[in-house]
Parts: C-alpha cells; sequence; structure tokens
C-alpha cells in the first residue's frame, strides 16, 4: 500500500512560554540583595516549600523597580498569550499576586498548581550552578495533565514527535539566570531537591482576572 498523507493535529495543547531577559546581570545582582535581606528580616511561610525560604506575597509592593521590571515583561506575555473566545486579542486587568523564592542544599517544591490564577511562572535569580551541572537536581518539573495512563498501558511506547516523549511522565525546566517562563495555573508542577551548596534564588508570580459578574 502506498504511503498514506496522514493529517495530524496536537488537540489540547498546553502553552508553556519561555524567554530570556536581557541585562539579566545587573538586574539579578540587584534582585538578590533585596531577596536576601527580606529573607534576613522575616520568617519564611510555608507554602508548597519544602525547606528554603518562601516570602510574604508582597513582594511587588515591596521589591523595588527590579521586580516590577520582571512583572511587567510577564505581563505582557501573558497579554500576548490569551484571547478572547472569538480569537481577537484579550486586553485581561491582571490581578498580580507574586513572592520569592530562596532554596539552599536539599530544598525544593513539593507538586503543587495555583487555584483562582490563570497563568503562573518563575523568574530565575540565581541558578546555584544548575544550568552548567545538571547533576545539581533544583529542575522544575511540569507533570503531564494527561495523567500517567498512556505510560502505564504501554509504557514501551510513546506518541510519535518531538512532543510525545514525556507522555505519562513530564517535562523540566532548567534553571538559568535571567530565564522568565510562564505556564497554566493549573498545571501540578514541583521543584526537583536542590543538590548543590550556593542559593537558588527566584521569584514567582501568580496572574489572575477579576471574576465575571
Amino acid at each position: 500500500m502506498a504511503r498514506l498523507d496522514i493529517a495530524v493535529k496536537g488537540l489540547f495543547p498546553t502553552l508553556v512560554a519561555a524567554v530570556e531577559l536581557p541585562d539579566a546581570a545587573a538586574r539579578n545582582r540587584e534582585l538578590a540583595e533585596i531577596i536576601l535581606r527580606r529573607r534576613e528580616q522575616t520568617p519564611s511561610i510555608q507554602a508548597s516549600n519544602a525547606g528554603g525560604w518562601h516570602s510574604d506575597r508582597a513582594i511587588a509592593d515591596w521589591g523595588g523597580p527590579r521586580v516590577a521590571e520582571v512583572l511587567k515583561a510577564a505581563r505582557d506575555i501573558a497579554t500576548q498569550l490569551t484571547a478572547e473566545r472569538n480569537g481577537e486579542p484579550a486586553h485581561p486587568a491582571w490581578i498580580t499576586q507574586a513572592w520569592a523564592n530562596v532554596n539552599g542544599p536539599g530544598d525544593g517544591n513539593i507538586c503543587h498548581y495555583h487555584p483562582g490564577a490563570y497563568w503562573s511562572g518563575t523568574y530565575y535569580v540565581e541558578d546555584g550552578g544548575c544550568a552548567a551541572d545538571p547533576s545539581l537536581g533544583g529542575e522544575f518539573e511540569m507533570l503531564d495533565p494527561r495523567g500517567p495512563g498512556p505510560g502505564m498501558y504501554a509504557p514501551r511506547y510513546k506518541f510519535a514527535g518531538e512532543d510525545g516523549r514525556s507522555v505519562g511522565s513530564g517535562e523540566t525546566i532548567r534553571p538559568k539566570p535571567g530565564l522568565l517562563f510562564l505556564f497554566p495555573s493549573w498545571l501540578f508542577h514541583q521543584v526537583r531537591p536542590y543538590r548543590g551548596r550556593a542559593l537558588r534564588i527566584s521569584l514567582a508570580f501568580n496572574f489572575g482576572v477579576v471574576p465575571e459578574s
């Protein structure tokens, strides 16, 4: 039989966006100083963090212009990736919530999601050496929203194509200073334990929308 022309369409895609912000070195020096000073002054709250320090969720108020700079870039990306149901561009008035995370040796974040938000994301200030040395762990991991089913039914196989290799498991993003990424807030995610000796510093955020009346 002649080779068939198969129409393949990826249904129900999960959008994840990543960009490296310019001028990261100067920005990150200032952000690290601000965040570490705050860590000395205030105790950690307990959220998804397994060890480490998690700030309050008001860094937009106390973090200064560099935090505002990152959050504006993230909001611009979120707006660009959001549309009305009819396909027209959307211009949501994003409700912003943001915080800082500092992870040291052995620290990570347990699997969770962000209720009440539409987009969530992370900006990396310091990676603790993770980008250069994969053995240090600390990856941000997103779990397959289709669940483990495909892998359980036929663990030998994956769907053909680049986006099929993680079926039933997950995908990771390796921290790198200056990297900003966004993902849907309903997507289960976690941070693998960091095995380095330095500090892994990040700025995380949620963007929500005003409920319709």
